[in-house]
């Protein structure tokens, strides 16, 4: 079978989230629960529906997870200043080094696999950074 682009990028990206889930082992976190900690605490997703929204899944779906986050101490759920419904979503302390050692962690591992690679870890970054807006593009034209 030919390898082609689409399915190279697709093979990365699962390598590089089971990856991800080893590499959080030892904080008792997975790579999913990681990915809503750092979309709450980097990209200010402070309510359950701007999480789910963010992590592309329901709002059901993210309540039990924010359930079991808030169990570990890593996030705070409390009511929403702006009424509603809504409950607004802040890191703990633990939440927010987490955040900060799992980051670092995978910047760190990730930089080494590109230069391990041989492709110059700028333009892999550019490139990606170009990539993701295009996207970004194509999905707010589409929905039009």
């Amino acid at each position: 079978m030919e390898r082609n682009l689409s399915f190279n990028l697709h093979a990365l990206t699962a390598r590089l989230d089971r990856a991800a889930d080893r590499m959080l082992k030892d904080y008792n976190v997975s790579y999913s629960r990681f990915l809503a900690l750092t979309l709450v605490g980097e990209f200010g997703a402070s309510t359950q529906r701007a999480l789910a929204d963010a992590l592309g899944v329901t709002e059901p779906s993210v309540s039990r997870m924010t359930g079991v986050l808030t169990g570990a101490g890593l996030l705070e759920a409390g009511p929403d200043p702006a009424g509603g419904n809504r409950h607004r979503l802040t890191l703990t302390d633990d939440g927010k080094q987490l955040v900060t050692d799992g980051l670092r962690m995978f910047e760190q591992r990730l930089a080494a696999l590109v230069a391990h690679s041989g492709v110059p870890y700028a333009e892999y970054a550019a490139h990606t950074e170009r990539l993701l807006a295009s996207l970004d593009h194509f999905e707010r034209e589409g929905a039009k």
